[in-house]
């Protein structure tokens, strides 16, 4: 059964961000939109890169309001010691969740149960609560945070514009489809 379109199951975890640890819940994620990204452990090779990048974009997401939640099974305390460690992870000003019970990375249906770790997981959330883009990648593959700042304008514009699709490769200004009948077959 897809996620999409479901509401985010429940949640509470402590966090690292900007020094401080702090408690985050799904209410968190709520009344604006979020991407949550799963990676699957600290002080490991790809992850860096890819929490890196979107540090690199953190900026974007917040001028679309969007806020972004790193998580893997690792706890708090382990994020910090990153944090303190890696020139890469010292620049992620965003909530890194810490998830050691493994209950939100279940919650989002990205756990490899025989390791304990998140599949590379990618999550857009909406204001109401609702998964609305889930990517799932294997543990080799990076992701890009350019890609996913298009996603999200994409999943915002469709949001706000009822009617109206986002065709392939879509950029923000760019025209977008109206499905209907005169459409059909002529694309």
């Amino acid at each position: 059964m897809s996620l999409i379109n479901t509401t985010i199951k429940p949640f509470k975890a402590q966090a690292f961000q900007n020094g401080k640890f702090i408690e985050v819940t799904d209410q968190s994620l709520k009344g604006k939109w979020s991407v949550v990204v799963f990676y699957p452990a600290d002080f490991t090779f790809v992850c860096p890169t890819e929490l890196e990048d979107l540090a690199d974009k953190y900026e974007e997401f917040k001028k679309l309001g969007v806020e972004v939640y790193s998580v893997s099974t690792d706890t708090h305390f382990s994020h910090k010691a990153w944090a303190d460690a890696s020139p890469a992870i010292k620049k992620v000003n965003y909530v890194m969740i810490g998830d050691p019970t493994g209950t939100i990375t279940r919650n989002f249906d990205v756990m490899i149960e025989e390791e304990g770790l998140a599949l590379r997981g990618t999550f857009v959330i909406n204001p109401e609560g609702q998964i609305k883009i889930c990517e799932i990648h294997d543990l080799g593959i990076g992701r890009d945070a350019s890609e996913l700042l298009r996603k999200v304008k994409a999943a915002q514009y469709v949001a706000s514009h009822p009617g109206e699709v986002c065709p392939a490769k879509w950029q923000e200004g760019e025209k977008t489809l109206k499905p209907s009948l005169d459409l059909v077959g002529k694309i």
